[in-house]
C-alpha cells in the first residue's frame, strides 16, 4: 500500500523526488503519512479534497482485500 500511495503521488506532483511516504503500524490501523514539496500540496489534495478522497478510497478498497485498515494523512511542513 505504501508503494501505491507513493506511485500515485509521484505521478501528480512537479517534484517527485521529494515525495515521502512513511508507514506507522498501529494495533488496528496502519497510518500512511504522505509528505510532498509545499508547492505540490494542492495537487495532492485536489479541488475540495477530491484527489485525497480518491486515494483514501483506494486504500480502503485495497485494505479490505488484505483485511487491514489504512488511513492516509497528508502532512505539511
Amino acid at each position: 500500500m505504501k508503494e501505491l500511495v507513493e506511485a500515485i503521488a509521484k505521478a501528480l506532483v512537479d517534484h517527485p523526488d521529494e515525495v515521502q511516504v512513511k508507514s506507522v503500524e498501529g494495533s488496528q490501523v496502519t497510518v500512511l503519512e504522505l509528505r510532498v514539496h509545499p508547492e505540490d500540496l494542492g495537487k495532492v489534495i485536489g479541488r475540495q479534497g477530491r484527489t485525497a478522497k480518491a486515494m483514501r478510497t483506494l486504500l480502503g478498497a485495497g485494505g479490505m482485500k488484505m483485511r487491514k485498515r489504512f488511513t492516509l494523512e497528508i502532512l505539511e511542513d
